[in-house]
């Protein structure tokens, strides 16, 4: 049997039930036992059909009989059923619809019920439609109440309403359009179906599906769009289900919020805003008739590009409401309503976060997923604090490998020559090609904050390759490479990312290749006394790689928490002044490493002696360290070990602490944003802000979520006074310290930088009186293994140049720039200052030489408390030796102190754009709604019952 004969017959099997016998379809026959009451049933439908005709007046015997006598009278055009033999047909037109006998019958009844049986396998359950809740659209607005990102699942950008919220007249245009007979037929409408088939066979050139409002229901919510007999098959039943699961109320308002309507909107409310920038209760009928004239194709009748096929779609709906008498003449005139101009969104920054908005609602305010409602969404982010954080990091990255030279080009990022050609034919184009071209190239890495450029031409001179590009602006410059393999690579038409140079002096403007990193990096800028979550960039590109590395990764912190440890000392009533001896020390560690003998190092392999907390905090000394932990916070090593893990915990850094002596040199791994809460606390004198990215969460205007203001921890008993003392010794990192290449910012900043065993991390955190500014730089090592950032890149080197530039940022974006406060009041009750030497710890008269103020506390009788001798005794002290290190075994020092390998700032504030350009460069369609990523279709190439796309 005909293969195209078995799949007609198969979906007349399915019309015939539905149609004949809607309360008893079954969906499984037996191939033997079944075929006289398949045959039946083909028969009763076969009679059914034929009624819908006379009521039609449409004598199909004259049809067949002319289409037997003119072969022309079937249109050769219709691929479906090439190949199909027209005297078969007529021949089980008389066998089932005229009930004569047949010697031989082109039909295998038991093929049928085989192809039937298994399309109809597994229906769904047409009553799960019942309180269905549609996937809705959730917007994320920024700090200032401006959008940020609509949050949406594939294919379901849209808003739900009410049918009751949807004027009379919208609704009556629909069903005008779609389904004339929607409120008499029970899901299946014979005559636009059987209309539908003899419509394909005479006019193949413009398809019609034939299927009513309940059947598209069907098939958007539960069967899938697939074109193939199978889905028709399963659409009919489940249609015809769904009539008697449903009212008609509840299926039109289903198919009112599903359709898709063209311009990325799913649903009529979603499309009113779209088009006209109302809600849908304020349609007017035409407004109205124009998306109902959608729904047949939104591509095909697109008013944005087909005006004149969409006015004559609009024609024909209002003639059809004005018929049914559902408007009036005048009403009824088809020209076109004012459309709100299209501005489909392609955001390009921020997507890190927006995903963590998703996992913060998810754990904060225990909503599963932000699609399953319309959600408004208020977030903490500042936006173009955001938008500078991913630029400083994307290009931090890219000169560190640049610089090392670990860079390694893989080509452009695309070629645009055809494009060019294309439109250099185009002779209504008014601006260069290459321009026009540049300005359309989809590029990959979507939230890459440095310029495209499009290569214009690449000559070889006496000099070498001479390279010019063009921007999206339309300037045209010569272009920086950094090899003779990259110039000699590079072709016309090649695009790649550049960051510019402006002209200064003799030096002319210019653009300088950027070549994507392989090493990571993440940077985060928290509210010190709130929390917020001010910007956060988990990674060098969110298309290259989703993983949030601010909140998703745990990294080895380094020496970025031996705060914790100088901190525990200070509890302990010690002094930054207290000495402690920086020389080799062996310890035994405990738990699981017993027996293991650990002797850390400095990285320069020597010792300073005697030092104050000051300074082996400030410059990171190790050996410092593990002699403090020994014998200064308690009566061994292993219960000091303790104070910090005890410590460690309560600054929420970890819920369980390995409990081994590299621990107090960062061996641990930490979340950055962890860290960042830790430092944040160091600047608010103990109080642990709570991190968060949402205020606010409302659905339909009342609030269902909130976060609590006074959503604060308070660490080490609220000692106030040990805290500001860290505080400060934390602001000597930058003024004398590992970060001292910075320290013209010590008056406003502390912070501590970090890298770990062999170079594979590298840190810098620091705050201000308002922000917390936590980087990381280091491979991803998914492979298991830990590739370092090479000998010498430490964190003053590789993550502390990122630092000042965002810093500037938030001075110039959040909060004003001021020097750090002094102590609390709180604070200043235990505290006294005395004038010291910061390197010996030796008081100092105020004013002279390196004196300095030190804030120390104050014993019970109200005296300084001196315990400058309390671990080192005056005779125990060795004379001051200069040198500096940074934070070996886990650090390693570069005495060269340089950014990247030039004294000038690696990227002086601003160079970044706080706003996208007015002809922005396409990076990838995230947010463009008209090209999201839809399921492949199947189709059968025998398939007959088309929609027009």
């Amino acid at each position: 049997m005909d293969s195209i004969l078995i799949k007609i017959f198969a979906t007349a099997l399915a019309f015939s039930q539905v149609t004949t016998r809607p309360d008893g379809v079954k969906t499984e026959f037996d191939a033997v036992r079944d075929r006289f009451e398949v045959a039946q049933l083909l028969s009763a439908g076969c009679a059914h059909m034929r009624k819908a005709f006379d009521i039609e007046d449409i004598n199909l015997d004259d049809l067949i009989a002319t289409a037997m006598d003119d072969k022309e009278a079937l249109n050769s055009e219709v691929k479906a059923l090439k190949g199909l033999n027209l005297a078969d047909l007529q021949v089980v037109y008389r066998q089932f619809c005229k009930v004569e006998n047949v010697e031989e019958s082109p039909v295998d009844l038991g093929q049928v019920i085989a192809f039937y049986n298994s399309a109809v396998k597994d229906l769904p359950d047409a009553a799960q439609l019942k309180h269905l809740r549609l996937s809705g659209t959730s917007v994320v607005l920024d700090n200032k109440s401006e959008r940020l990102a609509e949050i949406y699942a594939p294919n379901n950008r849209r808003i739900s309403v009410k049918l009751a919220d949807i004027p009379e007249a919208v609704r009556n245009a629909f069903v005008a359009a779609e389904d004339k007979r929607f409120f008499q037929h029970a899901g299946i409408d014979e005559r636009g179906l059987v209309r539908a088939f003899i419509g394909n066979f005479t006019h193949p050139g413009r398809p019609q599906g034939g299927s009513t409002i309940t059947q598209q229901v069907a098939k958007n919510l539960l069967v899938g769009n697939d074109i193939t007999y199978e889905r028709k098959l399963r659409e009919m039943i489940v249609a015809s289900r769904m009539e008697r699961a449903l009212t008609k109320a509840e299926i039109l308002e289903l198919y009112l919020n599903s359709i898709y309507l063209g311009r990325g909107a799913w649903g009529i409310e979603m499309a009113a805003r779209s088009y006209f920038d109302k809600p849908a209760k304020a349609l007017s009928a035409v407004e109205g008739a124009l998306l109902a004239g959608l729904a047949k194709g939104p591509n095909y009748f697109n008013p944005d590009h087909h005006p004149e096929r969409a006015r004559e779609r609009l024609a024909y709906v209002l003639g059809r409401m004005r018929d049914d008498a559902m408007i009036d003449a005048a009403t009824a005139k088809a020209i076109l309503p004012q459309l709100v101009e299209y501005r489909p969104t392609r955001r390009d920054f921020g997507f890190h976060f927006v995903d963590h908005i998703a996992r913060e609602a998810k754990l904060a305010a225990g909503l599963d997923t932000l699609t399953d409602s319309s959600y408004t969404v208020r977030s903490t982010i500042n936006s173009a604090l955001q938008r500078v954080v991913e630029a400083t990091l994307q290009e931090g990255l890219a000169r560190y490998e640049l610089n090392t030279g670990r860079y390694k080009f893989e080509g452009p990022e695309a070629n645009i020559s055809d494009a060019v050609r294309r439109i250099a034919a185009d002779l209504k184009a008014t601006e260069p090609a290459w321009l026009a071209a540049l300005k359309a190239t989809r590029l990959p890495l979507y939230d890459v904050h440095w310029e495209s450029a499009v290569v214009l031409e690449n000559a070889r001179g006496k000099r070498g390759h001479a390279i010019n590009v063009g921007l999206t602006d339309g300037r045209i410059l010569p272009l920086n490479t950094w090899s003779a393999a990259i110039q000699r690579g590079l072709k016309p038409y090649d695009v790649v990312y550049v960051q510019l140079r402006e002209a200064k002096g003799k030096e002319a403007a210019g653009a300088d290749l950027r070549i994507r990193p392989t090493v990571q990096g993440a940077a985060l800028v928290l509210g010190n006394e709130t929390g917020r979550i001010l910007a956060m960039a988990g990674g060098f590109s969110y298309p290259a790689s989703q993983l949030n590395r601010a909140v998703q990764s745990l990294r080895q912190p380094g020496s970025t928490l031996k705060p914790l440890t100088y901190l525990a000392a200070l509890r302990k009533g010690l002094q930054p002044n207290t000495l402690v001896m920086d020389e080799p020390i062996t310890l035994t560690p405990i738990g699981a490493h017993r027996g293991d003998f650990w002797s850390p190092k400095n990285y320069d392999g020597g010792a300073l002696g005697a030092i104050t907390l000051r300074r082996a905090l400030e410059n990171s000394r190790n050996l410092a360290t593990v002699q403090l932990l020994a014998s200064g916070l308690d009566d061994s090593a292993e219960r000091g070990l303790d104070r910090v893990c005890e410590l460690a915990m309560e600054a929420q850094l970890y819920k369980n602490c390995m409990r081994y002596y590299p621990f107090v040199l960062g061996a641990q791994t930490v979340r950055l944003i962890d860290l960042a809460a830790f430092y944040a606390a160091i600047a608010n004198e103990g109080a642990r802000p709570r991190p968060h990215a949402i205020e606010t969460i409302e659905q339909d205007g009342r609030p269902i979520y909130q976060h609590d203001p006074r959503a604060v921890d308070w660490i080490g008993s609220a000692d106030r006074a040990s805290f500001y003392q860290l505080k400060s010794m934390l602001q000597g990192v930058l003024a004398r310290g590992t970060a001292r290449v910075v320290k013209h910012l010590s008056p406003f900043v502390g912070g501590k930088t970090g890298t770990t065993d062999n170079a594979v991390d590298a840190w810098f955190v620091g705050f201000t009186n308002d922000v917390t500014i936590a980087i990381w730089v280091g491979y991803d090592n998914s492979d298991g293994g830990r590739r370092s950032l090479g000998r010498g890149q430490t964190g003053s080197k590789v993550a502390l140049p990122m630092f000042e530039p965002i810093a500037q940022a938030a001075w110039e974006l959040h909060a004003p720039k001021m020097a750090l406060n002094g102590p609390s009041r709180e604070a200043m009750r235990q505290l006294g200052t005395l004038s010291i030497d910061p390197y010996t710890g030796d008081p100092a008269p105020a004013g002279s030489g390196r004196a300095f103020t030190e804030y120390v506390k104050r014993d019970p009788s109200g005296r300084i408390d001196d315990t400058q001798f309390r671990i080192v005794s005056r005779a125990e002290r060795y004379a001051y030796r200069g040198g500096y290190d940074e934070d070996g075994p886990f650090e390693q020092w570069s005495y060269d102190n340089r950014h990247y390998g030039d004294n000038r700032p690696p990227f002086p504030f601003p160079t970044w754009r706080l706003g996208p350009h007015e002809y922005p460069s396409w990076r990838g369609p995230p947010d463009d709604e008209d090209r999201l990523p839809r399921p492949p279709l199947r189709v059968d190439p025998d398939y007959f019952w088309r929609r027009l796309n």
